[in-house]
């Protein structure tokens, strides 16, 4: 049996704040909130700062809220991360945790609990598609649009390396296999910031096993469909109102390519589009430092 490994998930921005250059003035102020649904569900959260968010982070599919933390760190603003539907400490979705409209609902009560005043919504990937969502349902509650990586135009094609790797093994032997393969799969990131990430994403079992916090929710749910189902919210982007900024990775793990970019500004002719060259499609775990730029320059 595997040694267990200890875990305290408030212990690693120091790490963070050391691997990209980040002032390290002692721990910052997070704390872990849960917050009720309409029927009984709850979702998780990481709340940073004692003021009221200013901003609002979605992570993308398999992903979870520390997934922003290098990010958080340098804006060093006020803000609140979300656990979306069966991912990291959230409760399962209602239907499809790769559901953006039954995620956008969900996400919209946290928004107004913790965050109604917030000067913008970031979202990456299926965060994205989330927050696309959230801006057709609630447009009230996003003032300002921060798409990362991500467009509807996200296909079987454009996706499926990260679904390969997302569909992969449901459980792993010990946390070197689970590193092995999360470090074959995310070649653009650094061994150190990936243990990180699988000690927030994933759960040791008793016997010493490893695996996904995600994996606790996984249903029926077809990729292909879904895939369907994202194309959709491009008549949701033809009736935002408030301004939108895409980011784009310029690296080959990117899941938005040209043609993506010209559609979105034929629906949104005055979207600002930035292209990010160091960065894959996480562009916050590739250069954190410069999404946070890009971010804190389009919502000050």
């Amino acid at each position: 049996m595997s040694a267990m490994v200890p875990y305290d998930e408030m212990a690693y921005f120091h790490e963070n704040a050391e691997e990209y250059g980040v002032p390290w003035t002692g721990p910052p102020t997070v704390r872990r909130e849960a917050f009720p649904l309409r029927d009984g569900r709850k979702l998780s959260a990481l709340v940073w700062g004692d003021g009221a968010p200013e901003l609002v982070f979605l992570h993308g599919g398999a992903q979870n809220a520390h997934t922003w933390d290098t990010v958080a760190l340098a804006i060093q603003r006020p803000l609140i991360a979300i656990d979306l539907p069966g991912h990291g400490h959230s409760d399962g979705p209602a239907a499809s945790s790769i559901d953006p409209q039954g995620n956008a609902a969900d996400v919209a009560d946290v928004v107004r609990a913790a965050a109604p005043a917030a000067k913008g919504v970031i979202g990456m990937s299926l965060g994205g598609l989330t927050a696309i969502a959230l801006g057709g349902l609630a447009p009230e509650l996003v003032r300002a649009m921060v798409l990362v990586d991500v467009t509807p135009g996200v296909n079987e094609r454009k996706g499926s390396v990260i679904a390969e790797f997302i569909n992969g093994p449901e459980s792993f032997p010990n946390f070197d296999e689970i590193l092995a393969r999360t470090v074959e799969y995310n070649p653009t990131r650094t061994v150190s910031s990936l243990r990180r990430g699988i000690l927030h994403n994933a759960v040791q079992r008793e016997d010493g096993s490893w695996v996904w916090r995600y994996m606790r929710f996984r249903g029926a749910e077809q990729p292909a469909e879904a895939f369907r189902e994202f194309g959709k919210l491009w008549d949701t982007v033809s009736g935002l109102k408030m301004p939108v900024m895409l980011v784009r990775g310029m690296r080959p793990q990117s899941v938005v390519d040209d043609d993506d970019e010209a559609e979105l500004l034929r629906r949104l002719p005055n979207a600002r589009i930035e292209h990010v060259a160091e960065a894959g499609h996480s562009v916050q775990g590739d250069t954190p430092l410069e999404l946070a730029r890009l971010i804190t320059s389009f919502i000050p």
